[in-house]
């Protein structure tokens, strides 16, 4: 069964990424995506949106795969549904991204174990904002 990092490495997980890229950020303030990404925005990371079909999103420009990207991607926060997650993954693998966190709410264990033996940093099922708050506050 997979089990996320403890407080100590999801800190530093934190404090080493500085370029998060959001697959499935909404550009509809309402939405969660949305408010968490403004939120770690405003902690000072730089977000950059992935999501088809949206051109920005909080003065950021879109892409529509995390393969478009141009920068490096220290941290991939994902708001898709479980269903998702394995191409996800697979993609985070092929552009070598260090790390993935599959949001509050969405889980895959057999995606979470694929990244995690392929020696990304995962984080599942957990809200990168209140974890942030939690650790860093």
């Amino acid at each position: 069964m997979f089990e996320n990092p403890a407080p100590e490495a999801i800190r530093n997980l934190l404090k080493k990424a500085h370029t998060i890229a959001v697959v499935g950020l909404s550009p509809q303030p309402a939405r969660p995506s949305y408010y968490v990404a403004k939120a770690m925005q405003g902690f000072g990371y730089r977000i950059i949106p992935v999501r088809p079909a949206v051109s920005e999103v909080l003065g950021e420009k879109a892409y529509p795969t995390l393969a478009d990207v141009p920068d490096k991607i220290d941290l991939v926060d994902v708001f898709r549904a479980a269903e998702h997650v394995d191409a996800i993954v697979d993609e985070c693998l092929r552009l070598n991204i260090p790390a993935i966190w599959i949001q509050e709410g969405i889980v895959n264990e057999a995606a979470a174990q694929k990244a995690r033996d392929a020696g990304m940093s995962v984080v599942m099922d957990r809200c990168i904002y209140k974890d942030y708050v939690e650790l860093f506050a």
